[in-house]
């Protein structure tokens, strides 16, 4: 592996983005666009989220495409010899133990082996994965890229929807963007003051991000002076957010101002190394947050759900393990009370509940995310509670 498994997986993102950030080469600095957007799971169509959105983007590739050696293999693809994987982190909420009788005697199946059961965790358990790009498989498809001159009228229409349907104050006028908190108003300058249209959106959405961090809203710390730790810790926020969303909406970004807050940011992960994390799951929210404004485009798209091999999703009392992912995004799912295994489709009610109560489950799990002290315990790596709290 190429990361130091002594260290926190936060550290190494923090300690690579450190290193970008001063050599010029972050994802924040890099003015093109992605050929695929956030990187994303092709074996399931879901994409990485928060820290290991950012992780994967500062490796390099430039397909956005990455999975596990696992999900390679089920697929008949070889991960090219010699290739080293990237780690990310993921929440773990239930543990498959072996079943035992009221003697402690291990339980059998039919089948003669020990009968295993999932079991909900009292805390949740940050673990790891390994997963490889695209460009790092033999065998995967081509990446399909659409038309980009095509797609932008597109793409600038959905977020003129997404500013419409927020209802947020716009004025125009001046030389300069930035959300007023006390006003709760974000001042543009016009639009035909910006020489692409993809640059003015991309600044509107900067904007937005700040946007959000009013009380009514996430309700985030908003009145910092220029220059302050917690002024550049909002700048970090919206500039992870910014990130995310443009990959979204395939927006572009102003980076003229960048270079005012990377000192502060550098200065900020190197006495906080964990703030990157907390910074990552504000972003995401964010991200959420407004991306949510958009009118449904496709609304069986909405429905469907993203599910992931060994997916555990609670629902009434039950818990349903996903066992296997089938053809036209369907699924099989083992209860754990029954033990019963069903194949559902999108155009199951069921299927449609689980994805509902999985998008509730993971909404929970990144508002968890953001306090160490509650929802934190050691990982498979052996890190211990005090070693992922915050410097002080």
């Amino acid at each position: 592996m190429p990361q130091d498994k002594k260290k926190a997986h936060f550290e190494l993102v923090a300690e690579r983005l450190i290193e970008q950030l001063e050599k010029g080469t972050s994802p924040f600095q890099k003015p093109w666009q992605s050929l695929g957007g956030l990187p994303y799971n092709p074996t399931t169509d879901k994409k990485y989220r928060g820290m290991n959105s950012i992780w994967l983007s500062m490796q390099g590739f430039t397909d956005p495409r990455w999975l596990t050696f696992k999900q390679a293999q089920a697929n008949d693809w070889k991960v090219i010899k010699g290739s080293k994987g990237s780690l990310i982190s993921y929440v773990k909420l239930f543990d498959e133990k072996v079943v035992k009788d009221v003697n402690g005697n291990i339980v059998k199946g039919e089948d003669g082996k020990a009968k295993k059961e999932l079991q909900k965790l009292d805390r949740p358990i940050i673990t790891s994965a390994v997963v490889c790009n695209a460009e790092q498989i033999d065998g995967i498809p081509k990446l399909k890229i659409e038309n980009l001159p095509e797609r932008q009228w597109d793409d600038m229409k959905r977020v003129e929807k997404i500013v419409s349907n927020s209802g947020m104050s716009i004025q125009h006028g001046g030389s300069s963007a930035f959300y007023n908190p006390i006003q709760d108003s974000v001042t543009m300058p016009k639009k035909e003051q910006f020489p692409e249209a993809s640059g003015y959106y991309g600044v509107l959405l900067h904007e937005m991000a700040h946007w959000t961090g009013h009380a009514s809203r996430l309700d985030r710390p908003m009145i910092a002076k220029f220059g302050t730790q917690e002024y550049a810790k909002e700048e970090l926020r919206a500039e992870i957010s910014s990130l995310m969303i443009g990959g979204e909406l395939n927006v572009g970004r102003d980076f003229g101002q960048h270079a005012a807050y990377v000192q502060s940011w550098v200065s900020i992960l190197k006495d906080e190394p964990f703030e990157l994390f907390r910074a990552s799951s504000d972003a995401q929210k964010i991200t959420d947050y407004i991306l949510k404004f958009e009118e449904k485009r496709n609304i069986e798209q909405k429905q469907e759900a993203s599910f992931m091999l060994h997916d555990n999703i609670s629902y009434k009392g039950d818990n349903y393990k996903v066992t296997a992912l089938l053809p036209a995004k369907r699924i099989e799912v083992t209860i754990q009370s029954t033990e019963q295994i069903i194949n559902l489709s999108p155009k199951d009610g069921l299927y449609n509940s689980l994805s509902k109560a999985m998008s509730q489950q993971q909404s929970k799990i990144i508002e968890n995310a953001n306090n160490p002290d509650e929802s934190m315990i050691n990982d498979n790596r052996n890190i211990n509670t005090d070693s992922v709290r915050p410097k002080r």
